[in-house]
C-alpha cells in the first residue's frame, strides 16, 4: 500500500509540475506576441518590457534577445542591444540573424572592422541575405575599401537586380577609384529605379 500510495505522489506531483511549465509557456508565447505586437506599432519601450517578461521565463530563448535588441537599437540604447545579441549568440552560435543585426549596430557606432567580422559570420552561414552583402560593402567603403565595396554590392545586385541602393554605392565606390564611366552607369541605373538623390549627382558629375 505505500509503494501505490508514493507512486500516486510522484505522479501527482509529475503532474503538477507539467501544468506549470504548460502555464509558463502559455504566458511566454503571450508575451513574446505582446512584445511583437507592440513593436510593430512603434512601442519600443513597451515591447522591450515584454521581452523581457518572455525572457525572465524563459533565459534561453535566442529570438527574444534578438527581437529586444532590435526594439533597444531604435532606442538608441546601442550597449543593450549589443549584449541582448552576444546573448543570443551564446544561446545559438549559428543564429545568423543576431550576427547581421551586432554587426548593423557596429556599423552605426563606427566599428567597420568589427561590422565586417559580423557580416562575415553572417553569410557563411546565410548567404544569400541580400542586405548583408549591400551593409558589409557599405563598411568596407567606410574603410576606404573600395573594390570590396564594389565586390559585395555586386553581389546584393545579383541577388536582387533593382537593389537601388547596391548600384548606388557600387557607383559611387567606382568613381572613388577613378572609373567615372562606370561609376556613372551606376548612378544612372540607380536614377532609373528612383533614387532622387542618384539622379542629382547623374545631372552634376556625368554630364
Amino acid at each position: 500500500m505505500r509503494i501505490i500510495i508514493l507512486s500516486a505522489f510522484f505522479l501527482l506531483a509529475s503532474l503538477n509540475l507539467n501544468a506549470q511549465a504548460d502555464i509558463n509557456q502559455t504566458a511566454q508565447q503571450g508575451y513574446f506576441n505582446s512584445a511583437y505586437t507592440k513593436y510593430g506599432l512603434g512601442d519600443f519601450t513597451g515591447a522591450i518590457q515584454d521581452y523581457s517578461k518572455a525572457i525572465k521565463l524563459d533565459p534561453a530563448y535566442p529570438l527574444a534577445y534578438v527581437n529586444r535588441g532590435l526594439a533597444k537599437d531604435v532606442l538608441g540604447d546601442y550597449t543593450g542591444a549589443i549584449q541582448d545579441y552576444n546573448k543570443a549568440i551564446e544561446l545559438n552560435p549559428d543564429y545568423a540573424d543576431a550576427y547581421v543585426s551586432r554587426g548593423f549596430v557596429k556599423l552605426n557606432l563606427g566599428d567597420y572592422t568589427g561590422a565586417i567580422q559580423d557580416y562575415n559570420k553572417a553569410i557563411e552561414l546565410n548567404p544569400n541575405n541580400t542586405e548583408v552583402y549591400f551593409d558589409r560593402g557599405a563598411a568596407k567603403a567606410l574603410l576606404e575599401d573600395y573594390r570590396g565595396a564594389i565586390q559585395d554590392c555586386s553581389k546584393a545586385i545579383e541577388l536582387n537586380p533593382d537593389h537601388v541602393r547596391a548600384y548606388f554605392n557600387r557607383g559611387l565606390a567606382k568613381d572613388a577609384l577613378g572609373d567615372k564611366d562606370g561609376g556613372c552607369l551606376d548612378l544612372s541605373k540607380a536614377k532609373e529605379l528612383g533614387d532622387e538623390k542618384a539622379y542629382d549627382l547623374f545631372k552634376e558629375y556625368c554630364k
